[in-house]
């Protein structure tokens, strides 16, 4: 299923992928409000230095749901630029949960040259891959460039029959409209658990993978560690990383602009509150509340750099 949406606005100037580390100054925050369905929809906010977010088009939705999806609803929003800094890749959650938390089978493609004029394609993985008919649900997806494959890699959580969620992967195409290949497991940990809200980040040659797990010891955010990432070598670190004793999912890592630091942000879903946490080495984090503000109340989202001129293109259109 392919559409497009029809926005009109100048695109930006493009600049090298050398130039890009060096211009970026500003964030850009993609995410959720809630559960009821005119609340799962794609919203926009932005700040300059990664702390202070101003939510764009006064915090209503920058694309409709219904335009986009099968379900009516769209959830969990990752975003990511392409290794040449010209295009973004955008994936969500296909789901209603309205519908129930076992309804969604699918996720969604996004591709943009600009951050506002968007295509979007339905990936129904029941319909699409033989062997999935006890497949229940398709949570979080995500994207991530893999050096060794030489393709945008997509992962999400699957969870079949009253087996644990699992992370799966497949690759995209070239233009990313499609997976290429059958989904197979990216990891599953040692001890057997539910695994959701992956999220990588490759630090110093290194991907650090943090999902929300849980087990006799209680639940939140661990990590596990690999310099291959189809390896199946995983190191895990059986630590929970969450700086709160709050029920916390959705976590999010990103780098802030110029710096050796990393913020960690996640959704204390039972609190209704949202939280940052910051740390240099990505295993431990400290809580860093007083430093943020936001005049809106974000779900399950991801944070990526922009230019000036990237951040004065969504200004001036939202």
């Amino acid at each position: 299923m392919r559409r497009s949406l029809m926005i009109l606005c100048g695109l930006f100037v493009l600049l090298p992928a050398s130039d890009l580390k060096a211009q970026s100054t500003a964030y850009l925050f993609a995410y959720f409000t809630g559960n009821r369905i005119e609340q799962e929809q794609i919203h926009f906010a932005v700040s300059n230095d990664g702390f202070n977010y101003s939510a764009l088009n006064n915090n209503k939705p920058v694309i409709d749901s219904k335009t986009i999806s099968s379900s009516g609803g769209v959830r969990d929003p990752h975003m990511l630029r392409s290794e040449d800094g010209k295009t973004f890749y955008m994936v969500v959650t296909d789901m209603a949960s309205s519908k129930g938390w076992e309804s969604n089978r699918a996720l969604i493609l996004m591709k943009s040259r600009d951050l506002i004029n968007w295509t979007s394609n339905v990936i129904n993985i029941q319909q699409k891959y033989e062997g999935q008919e006890d497949l229940k649900r398709v949570w979080a997806p995500q994207t991530i460039y893999d050096n060794e494959a030489g393709k945008y890699m997509v992962y999400w959580s699957m969870k079949h029959g009253e087996q644990h969620d699992i992370i799966y992967y497949a690759y995209a195409n070239q233009d990313f409209t499609d997976l290429i290949s059958e989904p197979v497991p990216l990891f599953i940990p040692r001890s057997p658990a539910f695994n959701i809200d992956g999220d990588i980040i490759k630090k110093d040659g290194v991907y650090f993978l943090f999902r929300k797990t849980g087990g006799a010891d209680g639940s939140g955010i661990k990590v596990a560690t690999t310099t291959s990432l189809t390896s199946g070598k995983w190191q895990e670190n059986d630590r929970y990383l969450q700086p709160t004793k709050e029920e916390v999912e959705g976590s999010a890592i990103f780098k802030l602009n110029h710096s050796n630091s990393y913020i960690m942000m996640y959704d204390l879903f039972k609190a209704h509150s949202f939280q940052f946490s910051r740390s240099e080495d990505l295993q431990n984090f400290r809580v860093i509340d007083n430093e943020v503000k936001m005049d809106f109340k974000p779900r399950h989202g991801s944070v990526i750099s922009l230019t000036k001129r990237e951040l004065k293109a969504l200004k001036r259109k939202w």
